[in-house]
């Protein structure tokens, strides 16, 4: 019986220690010392807590903190060169983030971002980490605290001017192959807090919550973000995109099992659906059947301020609803701007936007792609630079200052300006003298309305004999399959000296390109 107890122990010993041989391995970068734009103060910190939190969970850590490009580009080297044979990699980053044509990017501490150019040769290409993991690793975990207001994207953003819109806020949603989950401190185009403790609110929550025994990544996150909308009073919600097949336990349990968890009073995967469900929805109504479901769910503060929200918005007859449904005279929009629903705000901004002659066409509070295209003309002809084409109050307030049409008239063929308006262009139709047809009997020809259109000077000297017929041609001439780096519009010259334009819907979609 003795030797049977010690068989069966040995057993278990070599069970577990097959269990914990799993090669783990994990890159932590922290920047904040930056050089050119004012240092963040919890990145250093951060980086440093999650290497210790991750050695205590058996990963081989390759940390990195305050690196420059070259600093970056090592460390990620030799994370990847120790991917061979690895069972999970992870991915920690916390510090200046940007994303641009739906394209992520990391921040060296050196980077200056001054122009478009400086992009591909200042800052680190998410996906090119990314990638790397999930060629080699069969379970990959993410972690983004990139999200932070970023100075170094508004220098990109003026310096583009009017193409100062491919530069979104936070950073941007990112897809994922098979096994991989991916993780961000808010909503992709969000910015995140840097809080005022020696963590960023979504790192301590992570510090907080990873490697509970038996806990799977996925429950673990749920409570990481109960407890940054918990610090934040629900102005920043974590966010998540994962394609993970199956469970993922950082520390195994006592007996070596995912632990059983308690479900909560509240189903959290009911409470969860129901927000996504109403989370963008302007009526009361939802939100109070939400606190009354839930009145300590998980959302219940952000849906109060939702409440609040509603409250401040003026109706369709200018006046503002009170909680017992009557009517009042409505705020000004501008001095409540700050609180009013998004929804709301681009309304107003896209009236001020048609009554200053910039089209933004339908006041329906959709910031669409018209919308963006109609603040642009307004930042071009009023001589403005916008950081952003995000609809904001200081961009209501710009608007409302301006007393007469900004953006100039445009009419269609067959009209022309007149008293500010576009009128149709009648045309008389002359009929012949009797002198001009006397003795003839020549049929008069019919005109067909249309006009010899005449080049400008310097295009009737170029004949662009050795052009393509086509700027499709021109286009595979010049660029490589893959070069567009995410962008959806291309511009540039032919080698004949002709100039080309090229566009297209959405990464991955085909180019349309045409001649100038």
């Amino acid at each position: 019986m003795p030797f049977l107890r010690i068989a069966l122990s040995v057993l278990l010993v070599f069970c577990a220690s097959q269990a914990l041989a799993e090669k783990r391995v994990a890159l932590v970068i922290g920047n904040s010392a930056y050089q050119h734009v004012a240092p963040l103060p919890n990145p250093g910190n951060d980086a440093a807590d999650m290497t210790a939190k991750l050695e205590g969970l058996g990963f081989e850590v390759v940390h990195g903190t305050d690196l420059d490009l070259a600093g970056v580009r090592r460390v990620v080297r030799d994370f990847v060169g120790r991917l061979d044979g690895a069972d999970l990699a992870l991915f920690y980053y916390a510090g200046h983030g940007l994303q641009v044509d739906g394209e992520n990017y990391l921040a060296p501490v050196d980077a200056k971002l001054a122009s478009h150019v400086d992009l591909d040769f200042e800052a680190v290409p998410m996906n090119l980490i990314l990638s790397a993991m999930e060629r080699s690793t069969r379970i990959n975990l993410v972690f983004l605290d990139a999200c932070r207001d970023n100075p170094l994207a508004v220098n990109l953003a003026r310096s583009m001017g009017t193409r100062s819109a491919s530069v979104g806020r936070g950073l941007a949603k990112v897809g994922t192959g098979i096994g991989t989950l991916i993780a961000f401190a808010t909503q992709p185009g969000n910015v995140a807090l840097d809080g005022s403790g020696r963590n960023s609110p979504f790192t301590s929550a992570l510090l907080k919550h990873l490697g509970q025994p038996g806990r799977d990544i996925t429950r673990e996150l749920i409570d990481v973000r109960r407890d940054v909308l918990a610090a934040t009073g629900g102005k920043q919600v974590p966010w998540d995109n994962s394609s993970l097949t199956g469970e993922v336990v950082l520390k195994p349990g006592d007996d070596g099992k995912p632990a059983q968890v308690k479900e909560p009073a509240t189903d959290q995967a009911a409470e969860l659906a129901y927000w996504e469900t109403i989370k963008d929805a302007t009526d009361r109504d939802l939100f109070d059947a939400y606190l009354q479901q839930y009145p300590s769910g998980a959302f219940a503060s952000l849906a109060r301020a939702k409440i609040r929200i509603i409250e401040r918005a003026p109706t369709t007859n200018g006046a503002t609803a009170t909680p017992s449904g009557e009517a009042v005279a409505a705020v000004d929009p501008t001095a409540a701007a700050a609180g009013t629903d998004d929804r709301a705000l681009s309304r107003s901004i896209q009236q001020q936007l048609n009554r200053v002659g910039c089209r933004a066409g339908s006041e329906d509070g959709v910031w669409g792609a018209g919308s963006r295209k109609a603040l642009e003309a307004f930042a071009k002809y009023g001589k403005l630079e916008l950081a952003t084409l995000d609809p904001s109050g200081d961009v209501l307030e710009r608007l409302k200052a301006e007393k007469e049409r900004v953006c100039p008239l445009v009419c269609a063929r067959n009209q022309e300006a007149k008293g500010g308006r576009c009128v149709t262009t009648r045309r008389e139709a002359k009929l012949p003298q009797p002198s001009e047809t006397q003795g003839s009997t020549k049929t008069p020809t019919k005109s067909t309305g249309t006009r010899t259109i005449i080049p400008p000077a310097e295009l009737q000297k170029k004949s662009f004999a050795n052009c393509p017929a086509n700027a499709d041609v021109a286009f595979r001439q010049m660029f490589a399959r893959g070069s567009g780096h995410g962008r959806t519009t291309i511009s540039a010259t032919h080698a004949c000296g002709r100039a080309f334009a090229c566009h297209r819907a959405a990464r991955g979609q085909p180019w349309d390109c045409g001649w100038r």
